[in-house]
Order: C-alpha cells, then sequence, then structure tokens
C-alpha cells in the first residue's frame, strides 16, 4: 500500500492528535487531487466498506465500527478535506459537495478499489449520495446515518426543497456562533461553556445522559478541522433577508447551503444500489425541527425579528430525504428506513451493537 505513516509526519503535535485503536492502521494516501490521512482495517478482504464522517468529525468516529467489521470486509475511513490530518486544501463551497466525491474518487483510484459498499454519516451522508451521483457503478450499496437533507442545510421551506429567499439567506458560513468558531480554533477541551465543542457534541450528537467512552479522543480529532473564512466555516454576505447573512462561497457550511446543494439527481441514476437510511429518533441536528435550523430557532423565539412560518418555516429536513428517496424506489431502486430509538445524531455510536447488526442484515440480505 502506498503511503505515509503518522509517526513520520514531523509537522504533527502528537498531543493534540487522537488515539488510533490497536488493530487500526492510519497512513497518508498521495492522490491526484490531496495527501488523504485514511484509517484501514489490516487484512484485505474481497469486499470492502468505505466509512464516511460528517461535520465537526473525523473518521476517529468509526474506528470501532471497522474492527466490528474487519472479519468480512477491508475497511477505508478517510479524513474529508478540511477535516482531521487530510492536507489543507480549500473547498470550493460553489460545487456543492463534490469537492469531496472527487476526493474520494481520487482515492479509491489509488487504491485500486473498484466497488464498495458505502457509509456516510451526516454530511458524510451527502458526499456519499454526491459520490453515487457521480459514479453509480462503484456503489455496490450504500448507507446514511442521518444524513444532511438533498436539499442542504438551512434556507428551505417544503419537502421539495424550495428556498426561503432568492439569496438564500440563513444557510451558509454565517449562520454559525463565532464564540463556537473561536474554542476550536483554541483547541478548546473543557466543558465550561455551552459553546464549547465537547458540550456541543455530548447535547446535539448524542442524546443525553450519553457520553462516549472515547470522548477525549474523538473531541482532539473535532478539533483538527481547519478553521477560517476559506476553511471552517467559511465566508458569508450580508442579506437585505431574515436572518441578514447568506452563503459565501468557501469552505463547509457554505459547500452545505441549497444555493449549491442539490441532490435530486440521485432519483435517475443507474445503475440504483440498495440504500439503507438509519436514524436516530432524538435527532436535533438533522430533523424537521432541528436546533441549528435558522427557521425553527426563530419560531422558537431565539432569533429575533423572525417573519413567520408562512416565510420562513423550519426546514423539514427528515421529510426532504424521505420524498427523495421514495422518488428513488419509485424510479426503480430500493430503500430501507431503520429508526433507532433513545439515540440522536450519531446511532452508531449510541447504539453501537444495533447498528451495527441493521448494517450487517442490510448488506448480507439486500445487496
Amino acid at each position: 500500500m502506498i503511503g505515509e505513516s503518522l509517526i513520520k509526519i514531523k509537522e504533527v503535535d502528537m498531543d493534540d492528535l487522537p488515539k488510533i485503536l490497536e488493530g487500526i492502521e492510519g497512513k497518508f494516501i498521495e492522490t491526484s487531487r490531496i495527501k488523504v490521512f485514511t484509517r484501514f482495517t489490516p487484512k484485505i478482504q474481497e469486499n470492502q466498506i468505505v466509512f464516511i464522517h460528517g461535520n465537526l468529525t473525523s473518521g476517529t468516529y468509526f474506528e470501532e465500527t471497522m474492527l466490528e467489521f474487519e472479519n468480512d470486509f477491508y475497511c477505508i475511513a478517510p479524513d474529508l478535506r478540511g477535516y482531521g490530518l487530510t492536507e489543507d486544501k480549500i473547498i470550493d463551497a460553489t460545487s456543492g459537495l463534490r469537492d469531496w466525491s472527487d476526493d474520494l474518487k481520487a482515492l479509491l483510484d489509488a487504491l485500486n478499489l473498484k466497488k464498495i459498499h458505502l457509509v456516510g454519516w451526516s454530511l458524510g451522508g451527502g458526499v456519499s449520495m454526491q459520490f453515487l451521483i457521480d459514479n453509480p457503478q462503484r456503489v455496490q450499496s450504500l448507507t446514511i446515518i442521518d444524513p444532511i437533507s438533498p436539499f442542504g442545510f438551512g434556507g428551505t421551506k417544503d419537502y421539495k426543497g424550495t428556498p426561503c429567499w432568492d439569496d438564500y439567506a440563513g444557510s451558509g458560513g454565517g449562520t454559525v456562533n463565532p464564540d463556537f468558531v473561536k474554542r476550536i480554533k483554541e483547541h478548546d477541551l473543557t466543558e465550561s461553556d455551552s459553546n464549547s465543542p465537547l458540550n456541543v457534541i455530548n447535547n446535539f450528537y448524542y442524546k443525553p445522559p450519553f457520553r462516549a467512552k472515547r470522548e477525549l479522543d474523538y473531541l482532539k480529532s473535532s478539533l483538527l478541522e481547519k478553521i477560517g473564512d476559506d476553511r471552517y466555516p467559511g465566508d458569508f454576505i450580508p442579506s437585505k433577508n431574515w436572518p441578514y447573512v447568506a452563503p459565501g462561497k468557501y469552505g463547509p457550511v457554505n459547500a452545505m447551503s441549497p444555493k449549491y446543494l442539490n441532490l435530486i439527481e440521485i432519483v435517475d441514476i443507474n445503475p440504483k444500489p440498495p440504500i439503507l437510511w438509519v436514524r436516530g429518533d432524538s435527532d436535533l441536528v438533522v430533523s424537521d425541527n432541528s436546533l441549528m435550523d435558522f427557521g425553527y430557532l426563530g419560531k422558537l423565539g431565539i432569533i429575533p425579528n423572525y417573519p413567520g412560518e408562512n416565510v420562513y418555516p423550519p426546514q423539514p429536513m427528515v421529510t426532504q430525504t424521505r420524498f427523495i428517496l421514495n422518488k428513488y424506489r419509485e424510479n426503480g431502486g430500493q430503500f430501507y428506513e431503520e429508526v433507532i430509538k433513545d439515540s440522536a445524531h450519531a446511532p452508531h455510536i449510541e447504539k453501537f451493537d444495533e447498528f451495527n447488526t441493521l448494517l450487517k442484515k442490510f448488506i448480507k440480505e439486500k445487496v
């Protein structure tokens, strides 16, 4: 395998890094586009699963799952551009999720992997759907875990993804709390404030009182996110429309804006691999009433000058995903929805055994 081991990278401060679980190997893989830090299980198998993480996370969050599947699959979990230890390169938000999709294709090409089972979580669910649109012949199955809506995050008002405003105000880089961004940049490991990354992860990614066993490793991996106006969260444009910020052109949060992100093309791809959609019943991040959506926060009175539900309702994120997947089914594809009780935005961590059972059964019986 081509690559450069983690220990040889001199610019990395080892104290700030999450530990890699025993049985997982981490390497930098040089591709035609970017140097990708990637985790592997050691035994190369005939079938492969590639795990794609979400926003404010990294491949670290999938290491336990990789070990659970290593007897039957070669498991791979890269850090996306902008996250973890992968080479720091700008994300062109105007292409939606395609920087990440193209990076994934380049990684698979470098590893000589032809066809994979693909698992994507949150933002990674959207990236995986974009990869499927761009490369349908390379995906045996797709599993999406609490995925971002196919119509992006923020700024739309119905199941078809109709924008609330022409400039997509209420989505993009300007919607992220600056104090939260500052704490990521400062590598805040504390629980001293509601905006500390650890508190945000524990209160939004998981259903309290759940705490992850590898909490510190997960947190350290999250704090490796690249920060800046052209990194996370990205730039923004002042808007005359409530809530007065519109998306810019760079960074991951702008790439998630419906101004640039629309995955409707998935309904027409050929071939159509089976899709498993897994979500937590208590998700506060991707929800029809998301506590990170300006429409819902405005409705609750948390953000002032709310123009009302007729103008800017909460984004029906889950309803939008179901609409797209039903269209996928109508056009000849298969999808299966599984809701995991008492879990939030990370059911593969909160309900580890239940999620793994679902994924194993799906691949064995439906693919």
